[in-house]
């Protein structure tokens, strides 16, 4: 599975951006798509998942804020931010996790970097 994130850039706060992901490969078996990220100094952290069947779940600290999707039929899955605050300066990435019987595999995007200025 591949993936390219797309979407980042600086906004200042209180406004908004759109990620998008784009995955290609072999894409069977995919259970979960999502975004997480990282901000210097920290662990990389989940912000929003959506499975299979379109459960989503949010980061404390972005719900209501962000709201995660995706399209089955063209293999993207988006992340639309919105009130965004300093704190959420970070270099943000696309997951996508396929569980092949007992086995889990994540995939990764190489990240994409949002800036929230004051």
């Amino acid at each position: 599975v591949q993936l390219q994130a797309s979407g980042g850039g600086l906004v200042q706060a209180g406004g908004s951006l759109r990620l998008s992901c784009a995955a290609s490969g072999n894409l069977f078996s995919i259970s979960a798509m999502g975004w997480y990220r990282q901000a210097p100094g920290k662990q990389r952290e989940l912000v929003a998942s959506i499975n299979s069947g379109g459960s989503t779940a949010y980061a404390d600290s972005v719900k209501d804020r962000f709201t995660i999707s995706r399209d089955n039929a063209k293999n993207m899955v988006y992340l639309q931010m919105s009130s965004l605050k300093p704190e959420d300066t970070a270099v943000y990435y696309c997951n996508v996790v396929k569980r092949i019987y007992s086995t889990t595999l994540d995939f990764w995007g190489q990240g994409t970097q949002v800036t929230v200025s004051s």
